[in-house]
């Protein structure tokens, strides 16, 4: 289960690649790419440190949709 998440529109706003991104929260290019295409289920340090940099509240970068309420 991965979440929804506006990062590349995040990015954008900013205008951030990925690399970049990548070095200000210490991971790598690749763990930014599986976020934003949600094939990676990231930490909350790591949620919070990007939520930090876009300067905005997790839930605004972060979005819990219905099936992730669903135990799987």
């Amino acid at each position: 289960m991965v979440m929804k998440n506006s990062i590349k529109a995040e990015r954008a706003k900013k205008n951030l690649t990925q690399a970049q991104l990548a070095e200000m929260v210490q991971v790598s290019r690749q763990t930014i790419n599986a976020i934003e295409l949600g094939k990676y289920n990231l930490s909350t340090i790591l949620a919070l440190k990007i939520a930090s940099i876009f300067d905005q509240p997790i839930e605004n970068i972060f979005e819990l949709e219905k099936s992730d309420w669903h135990v799987q």
